[in-house]
């Protein structure tokens, strides 16, 4: 092949997602342009700055030049484009159906900005309920021909398979690209965008080796509303996996085994494999608690039940009453007691609190009575404001102590409740911290330690079935 030809690309929301899929395709040689409503965020941008904690975003974004660049405007921006993508979040609704608000009103003002004889392709990125690629094609029908514009428009849905703190290793070296679209332009518009991953023929980023024996990605070619149900079906099985594993550790907790050795047997079949087979406080996080409930509104929509998604939830949110139950035992009650929460984000490399199990468990230690401390390395900010959030059921305002240093949320706590596994955890005194308690006890949420080890500390361990 020749090349790589460089395109005009729109990438609208810079959130997770829409941030790593526009540095990432800057990288590759594209001219990308990044737009977002919020002004303070586009200055931060501007300046260089990335507003998410995402390994490797911050060092690309510095370096990309005049390859990527930022404005508020989207309808402006649109005009030149060759690619638009919509990258931005769809919250959910009170009955747990995925909101598209966000997605239709960027179609809406990209079509407001598209110029007459030329032909664009509009990328869904976000993750959207089954049949918003037909609703979005609607709205932009409607304003362009109120705008007695024509303009070709041809829309393809491009789900993302990101995990955060691993978004950018996942953007140049995915398991696959998955594009549903009933236009065959569109998919050779897609394959245009992403020749450089699909063919691997990038310099990789310093700090982002190729891994050993990856080959180039499958292009997955499908029709919009199966690409749609591929991202929910993904990500309810991978929370599956996590929930069915959680509901074994209770039942290794009744007959005296190890969940870890259980989850290493049952890994190492090919047919079930080990990733997601770590028992602890559940899943929390932008995609699974959305997804799942999103799917289980589908269903209702149609009449049809799922009660395996609708199980792994029950599960899932059982798993943070259990550590609380630990406590309650441990402890003789909670009231009055200070609990130490180490970790808030809702997993390692990422400042992201949203569902997160720690502020699940903050939240039952508070109407409990319990006095709570809490350490992260970098969701401490976000913490701070998700919890500003959160109010007791009589209204009354509830105080957490955030500290910046673990060793001050160990001094004269009853018990440290592990809710993250930052490395950095890895690597504390576990001596010193069970000097500094009350009573040490140390509730393990998510097996990271061995229990011995933290036995010989001195403190009393509580894992997940273990």
């Amino acid at each position: 092949m020749g090349p790589m030809e460089s395109m005009k690309v729109v990438v609208v929301g810079t959130g997770y997602v829409g941030l790593t899929t526009g540095v990432t395709l800057a990288y590759l040689g594209h001219r990308v342009i990044g737009v977002d409503k919020d002004p303070e965020k586009l200055k931060r941008l501007r300046a260089g700055k990335s507003p998410i904690h995402e390994a490797g975003v911050q060092e690309l974004l510095a370096s990309l030049g005049e390859r990527l660049a930022f404005t508020g405007r989207l309808s402006e921006a649109v005009g030149q484009a060759d690619v638009i993508l919509i990258a931005v979040g769809t919250p959910s609704k009170q009955n747990g159906e995925a909101d598209t608000r966000y997605v239709e009103a960027a179609a809406r003002e990209v079509a407001e900005g598209l110029l007459p004889g030329r032909a664009y392709c509009l990328v869904i990125k976000s993750t959207v309920p089954i049949g918003a690629n037909r609703r979005v094609a609607h709205v932009m029908e409607r304003i362009l021909t109120e705008r007695g514009v024509k303009a070709e428009v041809r829309i393809a849905s491009n789900p993302e398979f990101l995990r955060e703190g691993m978004a950018l290793y996942d953007s140049f070296y995915p398991d696959r690209i998955v594009v549903g679209a009933l236009d065959a332009e569109a998919v050779e518009t897609v394959r245009r965008l992403y020749r450089p991953i699909l063919e691997q023929t990038f310099e990789p980023p310093a700090f982002l080796p190729r891994p050993g024996g990856y080959g180039p990605p499958p292009l997955i070619t499908t029709d919009p509303t199966s690409a749609e149900m591929i991202k929910y079906a993904a990500n309810a099985f991978l929370a599956l996996k996590i929930s069915f594993i959680n509901e074994i550790a209770g039942l290794c907790e009744k007959v005296g085994a190890d969940v870890t050795e259980v989850a290493r047997g049952i890994g190492l079949d090919s047919r079930i494999g080990a990733r997601f087979l770590k028992a602890g406080l559940g899943w929390g996080g932008s995609c699974f608690p959305k997804d799942t409930a999103a799917l289980i509104a589908v269903g209702q929509e149609y009449s049809y039940e799922l009660p395996i998604v609708e199980a792994a939830r029950t599960v899932n949110s059982r798993q943070r009453q259990r550590a609380v139950e630990k406590l309650q035992v441990a402890l003789k009650g909670v009231r009055g007691r200070t609990i130490g929460i180490l970790g808030l984000a809702f997993k390692p490399g990422t400042d992201d609190v949203r569902e997160s199990p720690a502020l699940d468990v903050i939240r039952l230690l508070l109407e409990r009575g319990a006095h709570v401390r809490a350490h992260d390395p970098v969701a401490l900010a976000n913490a701070r404001a998700a919890l500003a959030d959160m109010h007791g059921v009589s209204g009354e305002e509830w105080e957490v102590e955030f500290l910046e240093d673990p060793y001050q949320l160990a001094d004269g706590a009853d018990a440290l409740v592990l809710a993250t596994e930052w490395g950095e955890y890895r690597n504390l005194n576990l001596e010193r911290l069970a000097r500094l308690m009350r009573t040490p006890v140390f509730v393990d949420g998510r097996n990271l330690f061995a229990p011995e080890a933290v036995r010989r500390a001195g403190f009393t361990y509580l894992g997940v079935g273990r």
